[in-house]
């Protein structure tokens, strides 16, 4: 009986020892694990520090450099589109203030903008596609030809060059008073773009929009906006895209543009009109684009240069 007895105790003794060793090794190795991870966490701590400092002189950097170009934006451009004619296409999410300062600048190179055309939300609607192409086709002036392609952004913009640039070769109209105002009201009847008053054909255009698009056709819309910007490059003198902050990144109209390169054979392109320096940038392609010249402008990585005549910091 003693001996069953000693048994017992000399086991339940084992499994004590057992769980204060389990326990303890726990304890230990927990220690250690938390030691490791207060390690880790500090020198995490230490690196957002870092890269938040380097962020914010890049952004002092930034803001500098565009109240440089701001200051001397004015000298930049003075005279470079003497006597000539641009027309303004605007998107739903094309900033007024962007707009406001960009016609100024261009008056300020001694341009004149000959009125806005502003497209609405339904020009990109998938839903109303087959509606957009019905319109454009009636509504297409004598003498004009609509592009091969069957997409809406193409075909508007076949039809839109035609009412809203001059002929690049004769510098005459493309379409009469009276059909370029039909074709604006069925355009706007029809809830595409918005009524326009006093618009008269230019020599160039320029496509502003904002940034990247958003929603499940968001890559679509934004092909709609770049190939109509292309196809309004073709029909007149030359075209500049302008986008703000997000616009070349991939569901962006300028990034769109930027990765067809049909399209980045003629259309210039700028991805940060919402600063100063963006908007000299697409004062000086608008004149490039007379030369018949082409350029990739702004801060995006897919931008082959800052601005028309400055070298890339890019390899």
């Amino acid at each position: 009986m003693i001996s069953l007895r000693y048994h017992i105790v000399s086991i339940a003794a084992v499994f004590l020892a057992l769980a204060i060793g389990v326990v303890l090794g726990s304890t230990a190795l927990n220690g250690s694990l938390l030691s490791g991870l207060a390690d880790q966490k500090g020198e995490l701590g230490e690196q957002v520090a870092t890269l938040e400092a380097e962020r914010n002189q890049l952004n002092a950097q930034l803001d500098g450099a565009d109240a440089f170009a701001g200051a001397v934006g004015d000298m930049a451009v003075r005279g470079q589109l003497d006597k000539r004619t641009v027309a303004l296409v605007t998107t739903p999410d094309a900033k007024p203030t962007e707009r406001d300062a960009l016609t100024e600048l261009i008056e300020k190179a001694g341009g004149e903008v000959n009125g806005e055309v502003q497209l609405t939300d339904a020009f990109t609607d998938t839903n109303k596609t087959d509606q957009l192409r019905e319109i454009v086709t009636q509504s297409l002036p004598s003498g004009a030809q609509l592009p091969t392609a069957s997409d809406p952004g193409t075909l508007a913009g076949g039809l839109m060059s035609s009412l809203v640039l001059l002929n690049k070769d004769n510098n005459e109209r493309q379409a009469s008073a009276n059909e370029s105002t039909a074709a604006l009201s069925a355009l706007a009847e029809g809830g595409f773009i918005k009524e326009s008053e006093g618009v008269r054909p230019a020599q160039l255009a320029v496509v502003l929009t904002g940034g990247k698009m958003t929603g499940d056709a968001a890559a679509d819309q934004a092909s709609t906006i770049a190939r109509f910007a292309a196809q309004l490059d073709r029909g007149g003198a030359g075209t500049v895209l302008a986008g703000g902050a997000g616009s070349a990144e991939g569901t962006g109209p300028v990034g769109v543009a930027r990765a067809d390169t049909a399209a980045t054979s003629i259309l210039s392109t700028v991805d940060n009109v919402h600063t100063a320096s963006g908007r000299v940038s697409t004062v000086l392609a608008l004149v490039e684009q007379l030369e018949g010249e082409v350029g990739r402008y702004g801060v995006a990585g897919n931008a082959e240069a800052p601005a028309p005549g400055v070298e890339s910091d890019n390899p």
